[in-house]
């Protein structure tokens, strides 16, 4: 019996410590290239040129970060973003909880044809161009609402905040109904607070689309000052592939490359995901397996 017992003992430590190597690899194979590109991000146009550094530039220099702010409109696209994503994700949260907590009842009528034609929509669209032609007919073109108003819906979140609402126990609508509360009232005082994990997690997943989002703007926006952080940095990018810097001198000295205002791109663009996620991820975890489990 004793043998059995350090054998199992000897296997679950052997089991943890590859457990632990694989996680130490998995953990340099991401951190490493996203150092990198830190590092090249904040380096020269001649230390790039050169390459052969990994964890530390040779040579820093902020010319990238500057080649990038000094375009008159990037505040107000960075505006652009940062209101488009947190209208969308607000409004697309609230909507998509109002028809989840909507089709978790099972006394409301045709329930199970609006949780069909929703599955449809899972696998079927349009196609680009009947959408290109709806949003026209809608007025939506060269408006900041097409940002919003197309991205409100979305029946995987319903699904996922439905199954969520039936884990909520009948007795606190029960007895909220007995105190003469309505519909809306417990849908906003007890349903939402008790859905936070399962709402944070939508809202993080539906905040990175938005804030990474610049196919809409190339599809329906011709209006530059509508245009998103991300979309007025792909800009910068191609202007950048045709201009270089000289010194007083007139030697060719580059301060910048293409290759150094991509880096800078992407730092810009990722930091506020990075800077946000750590407040969400502690709903994370529990919304994604709450709201996905059914019993």
């Amino acid at each position: 019996m004793n043998g059995k017992v350090a054998k199992e003992d000897l296997d679950s430590r052997i089991f943890d410590t590859l457990n632990m190597i694989l996680l130490i690899i998995c953990t340099i194979v991401i951190l490493v290239p996203l150092w990198n590109v830190i590092i090249s991000s904040f380096s020269s146009g001649k230390a790039l040129a050169e390459g052969g550094f990994i964890f530390w530039s040779p040579e820093f220099s902020l010319e990238n970060y500057k080649a990038v702010f000094n375009d008159q409109g990037i505040w107000q696209a960075f505006f652009i973003s940062v209101s488009k994503t947190t209208i969308g994700v607000v409004t697309h949260v609230f909507f998509c909880a109002m028809v989840g907590y909507g089709l978790s009842k099972k006394y409301i009528r045709g329930r199970k044809l609006y949780v069909a034609m929703g599955v449809i929509t899972m696998f079927f669209s349009g196609g680009m161009i009947p959408t290109y032609l709806l949003i026209k007919s809608l007025g939506l073109l060269n408006s900041f609402w097409v940002y919003i108003i197309p991205a409100l819906f979305s029946f995987y979140d319903v699904v996922i905040l439905m199954n969520f609402f039936r884990n909520v126990p009948d007795s606190l609508e029960e007895s909220a109904k007995i105190d003469g509360a309505g519909d809306w009232h417990i849908f906003l005082k007890i349903f939402i607070p008790l859905s936070m994990p399962a709402m944070a997690t939508i809202a993080l997943f539906n905040g990175v689309g938005q804030w990474n989002d610049f196919m809409t703007t190339k599809l329906y926006i011709t209006d530059q000052s509508l245009y998103p952080l991300q979309m007025m940095l792909y800009e910068i990018i191609v202007q950048s592939q045709t201009q270089s810097m000289q010194n007083v001198g007139g030697s060719a000295v580059i301060e910048t490359t293409t290759k150094g205002v991509q880096l800078a791109t992407i730092v810009i663009t990722t930091l506020p995901i990075v800077l946000i996620y750590p407040i969400v991820q502690r709903y994370f975890i529990s919304g994604m397996m709450l709201g996905a489990v059914k019993e």
